[in-house]
């Protein structure tokens, strides 16, 4: 079992693996062997970090002047996912999920298929894109954002409401509308073109293929703006839930919940919020039958869900089937555990470890606040992206890895092999900022010295003369802060002299969807509050 605190949560500690990010909204690995990975930005680049820790100082792709993000926190348009073909290997295809602007100016949701550059292994082909699916975007804020291959090697595409509060669009919303790809888990198969020239082909056991009115691409629907999904890759050993789809749906005013996606399914919004309902009228509509979510919790937990992973890695084997996810606005990190026989999932707290448990080399207890996404390396550990001011141009982003403390994988048990990859590029070393807890108990143990040395000397012979001098020498490391800072007490950033940051944190407590809108967005009527 993972060491538990005397209230019952989880003890785990952290490792910093990389930082100076701009709002990392996801971080993915090709499959390939190479075991690098791609971290995307807000803004729309992508870098490559290899599995010695370092950063290739040319990005992997760049995207700035085609995606729509700004520096407003709360702005939830930008660069938002991006996945590698299940033949990355073979075909050098991976996918991209961003939001822009067409030639008449309207807001929209592109999803695209490009490739890997022939000349260069960590650079994109820029000349490559071909648009598979554009979706307009009524509002500034849910746009979803994931979109993740099955087992079954279709892409799942994971789409927002379409924005505002309480999906005010037509007698249903968006979300309950299936001619509508708003607020929809989307099933395609982008090996195929369609025989209608699209450039991909509808599944024919989709759901909804043969009902009149609905469109076939739909998986599942009644989503309001499902933020961070993962495929479990199954137990090591006995393959245990392997294929299995979780997501965090984030919620309105009340609920958050994670949900399973299943086929067909119609997760409630905008009738049910969790398991409770929101629109009365439709809510207790007969023909509703809905699926609930595997976990909710309320708005004194957290504001807005990070959907995560089930732990399937080798270095910390009692972590093994625990869905880890957390809450973007409180910072608090999470995990269910199933409970087979009865089908019920159990919420446990995870917690930072105490400066005892995690006084190992490389280990910290604490991260930025506001937990933007999660991650899987090639060989299943865990990460999570984190930032401590989420505009979309701060470069306060860090990721963190999970260690647990209590129980690791035998030594060697873990040694995996990269295929080596050519790199044009320079390589950027890693350079922590986050201290560990050794660092932090040497400097209360050197602190604690020079107070000893300093009390010592006031007491010696010449005290009376020194009296005045000695004081303010004592007056420094008694009344000196803990240096252990806990989660977004991190220098706030500057984000262009256009902005005033007043108005960006005072926005943060309002919330309506992942990243609260900011009082701009508000006044000009893109979001409700």
């Amino acid at each position: 079992m993972v060491a538990q605190d005397p209230q019952g949560c989880l003890q785990l500690c952290l490792s910093e693996v990389a930082n100076g990010l701009r709002n990392p909204v996801s971080m993915v690995h090709a499959g390939d062997g190479t075991h690098r990975f791609f971290v995307a930005e807000q803004v729309g680049v992508v870098w490559v970090y290899l599995p010695d820790g370092s950063r290739l100082e040319q990005p992997f792709l760049d995207l700035k002047n085609i995606v729509l993000t700004t520096p407003w926190i709360g702005d939830e348009r930008g660069f938002l996912g991006l996945a590698f073909h299940p033949k990355f290997r073979h075909n050098r295809k991976f996918y991209i999920y961003y939001s822009c602007l067409d030639k008449k100016k309207v807001e929209k949701i592109r999803i695209s298929e490009m490739k890997v550059s022939r000349a260069d292994p960590n650079k994109a082909d820029l000349k490559s894109e071909r648009v598979i699916l554009e979706i307009e975007e009524p509002a500034s804020n849910h746009n979803g954002g994931q979109l993740p291959f099955g087992l079954d090697g279709y892409m799942y595409i994971f789409t927002g409401d379409g924005g505002q509060a309480g999906d005010p669009f037509g007698l249903f919303g968006n979300a309950q509308n299936k001619s509508s790809l708003l607020g929809k888990v989307l099933r395609i198969d982008v090996n195929r073109a369609g025989s209608d020239g699209k450039r991909y082909r509808v599944p024919s056991d989709n759901p909804f293929v043969s009902e009149p009115g609905a469109h076939p691409a739909i998986y599942a629907y009644g989503i309001r703006n499902m933020w961070r999904c993962a495929v479990d890759r199954g137990d090591p050993v006995t393959r245990q839930g392997r294929g299995r789809i979780f997501c965090g749906d984030v919620g309105q005013n009340r609920f958050e919940e994670v949900d399973l996606i299943v086929k067909g399914g119609n997760y409630g919004w905008r009738a049910k919020e969790g398991f409770a309902c929101y629109d009365k009228k439709l809510c207790h509509n007969a023909s509703l039958d809905g699926v609930l979510p595997i976990y909710a919790y309320g708005h004194a937990v957290g504001k807005s869900v990070t959907g995560g992973y089930v732990y399937r890695g080798c270095e910390s084997p009692n972590l093994n089937g625990l869905y880890i996810f957390g809450d973007f606005m409180s910072g608090r990190l999470m995990a269910l555990q199933e409970d087979r026989k009865n089908k019920k999932w159990k919420k446990q707290d995870l917690c930072l470890g105490s400066t005892t448990s995690c006084a190992f080399p490389g280990l910290i207890s604490t991260h930025s606040k506001f937990i933007i996404s999660f991650a899987e390396d090639e060989a299943g550990e865990l990460y999570f992206l984190a930032t401590s001011y989420p505009s979309a141009y701060a470069p306060h982003g860090s990721i963190y890895k999970f260690v647990d403390p209590s129980r690791r994988a035998p030594p060697g048990k873990c040694k995996y092999k990269p295929v080596p990859v050519r790199t044009k590029s320079k390589r950027i070393p890693f350079r922590p900022l986050a201290k560990t807890v050794l660092d932090l108990l040497k400097e209360q143990s050197e602190k604690a010295a020079r107070k000893s040395s300093s009390a010592t000397l006031a007491s010696g012979p010449a005290q009376g003369l020194s009296e005045k001098g000695s004081s303010k020498k004592l007056a420094s490391p008694t009344s000196s802060k803990n240096t252990l800072r806990g989660p977004g007490t991190k220098k706030k950033a500057r984000v262009g002299p256009h902005v005033r940051q007043g108005k960006r944190r005072k926005s943060l407590k309002s919330h309506s969807g992942r990243m609260r809108p900011s009082a701009e967005q508000r006044r000009a009527g893109r979001s409700l509050p």
